[in-house]
């Protein structure tokens, strides 16, 4: 990997740290303190937060198509200032309006500030050729809450959550801003024309010889592989518990999950970057549903290694959100393809700490035969893909 290419993927992985930590990973911290501020409940705060994830939703293919028009840094340098003043505005917030209103203004910045832009970026500057790049992103971004749970717990606990969203904010002005503006320029030479504007797999397909088929798999993939992400993200260590973990236990096997999915994004750096990132996928996506079912059969043996089977499998399956596109449609008009066919994933985002959690108040762990299936649609789907000589 060349020097250039190398502080590329610094930046762009430290921007892309800073809005997961600043963002997706706030709840967890702030959530109990901001509603008690704001005489709310919990679950609301939850639900303002399950708003930014839909609005994020919508706007992913435009922001996509705002990458293939002019380029990710002037957009992710812009998105800097949107995820800062999203972030000022929860500071300030009163009451149960004005917090659904910053989550929005902060789903805004979701929209074009997580892996969809980053990868569309790298695409934009790295063609076909992007995929170790890609790779990079997600294990520098992979240390998001390993390094945003942390700093967001001591700035609650030392000056309240209100002034931890205001460093976050400073954080995105004085240190994302600039690492988005030191961005390489690029331009790459469309082989094909973009999407139209619809956002359905119909329109990603148009454009090229792919069958429409391809898509509507690639965005069932991504959907139920991040329904099944985010519900593990959620309710790890309450679905532990559920199996016969204790608390304590329950909390250390969950500790591993951040590990496990960088380990298995070196998996993917190192031993299988020269296999096809569709057979890479196709394992992958096997990993949670066999960690799942030894941690059915055995219990509180196998906890640790269906912890660690998630995070591998899930570490594989973000990069394969940026590859698969790639492989199948290939780098002109990504950023717009790439929005909507995550579109689902969004929205499955969203839905997914809700609905698990339902399914886990029913039946215990057995919730988990429901994920294991998801799991298994998921390998199915992709044995069904194949890609063009």
């Amino acid at each position: 990997m060349k020097t250039g290419q190398t502080l590329t993927i610094a930046k762009l992985g430290t921007s892309v740290t800073i809005a997961y930590a600043s963002s997706y990973y706030l709840p967890a911290i702030l959530a109990k303190g901001m509603a008690q501020s704001l005489g709310v409940g919990v679950s609301t705060v939850f639900l303002a937060f399950s708003a930014a994830l839909v609005v994020s939703a919508l706007l992913g293919p435009l922001a996509g198509r705002l990458v293939d028009l002019y380029g990710g840094r002037k957009v992710l340098a812009g998105n800097s200032l949107v995820f800062a003043a999203g972030l000022c505005a929860l500071a300030a917030a009163q009451g149960p309006v004005s917090l659904f209103a910053a989550w929005s203004l902060i789903g805004v910045a979701m929209a074009a500030g997580f892996y969809e832009a980053a990868f569309s970026t790298l695409v934009r500057i790295y063609g076909s050729g992007a995929r170790s790049a890609i790779t990079g992103i997600t294990l520098i971004a992979g240390f998001a809450s390993t390094i945003g749970w942390p700093l967001t717990a001591w700035l609650d606990l030392e000056y309240g959550w209100r002034t931890a969203c205001l460093v976050w904010a400073a954080i995105h002005l004085l240190i994302a801003l600039p690492l988005n503006l030191a961005l390489p320029s690029d331009g790459i030479v469309a082989e094909a024309a973009p999407p139209e504007s619809g956002a359905t797999p119909v329109a990603v397909a148009a454009a090229t010889a792919v069958p429409v088929s391809t898509a509507y798999l690639l965005a069932f993939v991504f959907g139920v592989t991040w329904f099944i992400s985010t519900a593990m993200a959620a309710h790890l260590p309450g679905l532990l518990q559920a199996n016969g973990v204790g608390l304590a236990s329950a909390i250390f096997f969950a500790s591993f999950l951040g590990p496990a999915q960088v380990a298995g994004r070196l998996l993917e750096y190192s031993l299988l970057r020269s296999v096809s990132p569709l057979f890479s996928a196709r394992v992958a996506s096997l990993a949670h549903p066999l960690g799942a079912l030894l941690f059915l059969a055995m219990g509180v043996p196998a906890g640790l290694v269906f912890t660690i089977l998630h995070g591998a499998g899930n570490g594989v399956m973000t990069i394969a959100n940026g590859t698969l596109p790639l492989i199948f449609f290939g780098p002109a008009g990504y950023g717009a393809r790439q929005g909507m066919l995550m579109m689902p994933a969004r929205f499955a985002q969203a839905l997914a700490p809700f609905f698990f959690g339902l399914a886990i108040e029913h039946w215990g762990a057995s919730a988990l035969w429901f994920s294991v299936a998801l799991g298994l649609a998921v390998f199915g789907a992709l044995l069904v893909l194949r890609v063009r000589s």
